[in-house]
């Protein structure tokens, strides 16, 4: 094989590469969001079984109005049987979210919109919220959110 062909070769071989790479990335960004929304779906169906199932047991969290931190998936679990005791209706929307990985950890940042009834009487809110994810045994579990409220 004359050196131009090979090039040539080396080449086509790269870009290959490149795209196999950025398909397998785009599979994962996609398992993040999926992960996410299916977070959100489980609250508006006050499925706290399926809720759980996407967050970390080493879950850690700094909500919205806290004042310290949440630390634990029972404790994540129970807040939300809770609180969803008292809501109906419940929806959020995320908005420009972008997602980093880097190995088995990732972060998605977003702002976020939702709405619904507490105890009867409507609630809308948004804010920008960060919420890091980890792979373990071929899913991403939620291990970390930090929310804030925006006027």
């Amino acid at each position: 094989m004359n050196k131009r062909k090979y090039i040539i070769l080396i080449i086509i071989l790269l870009i290959f590469a490149s795209c196999k790479e950025k398909s397998s990335e785009a599979k994962e960004v996609a398992a993040i969001k999926v992960a996410l929304t299916d977070m959100w779906e489980a609250i508006e169906k006050h499925d706290t079984y399926r809720y759980a199932k996407n967050i970390h047991p080493d879950f850690t969290q700094f909500g919205e109005t806290d004042s310290v931190l949440m630390v634990g998936k029972s404790a994540e679990v129970n807040a939300i049987k809770e609180w969803l005791q008292h809501t109906s209706n419940v929806h959020t929307d995320m908005v420009e979210p972008r997602i980093t990985i880097k190995g088995n950890v990732a972060w998605i940042v977003y702002y976020w919109s939702d709405n619904g009834s507490i105890d009867g009487k409507h609630f809308s809110s948004r804010g920008k919220s960060t919420r890091i994810f980890v792979k373990e045994e071929d899913r991403w579990l939620c291990i970390h959110g930090h929310y804030t409220l925006l006027p």
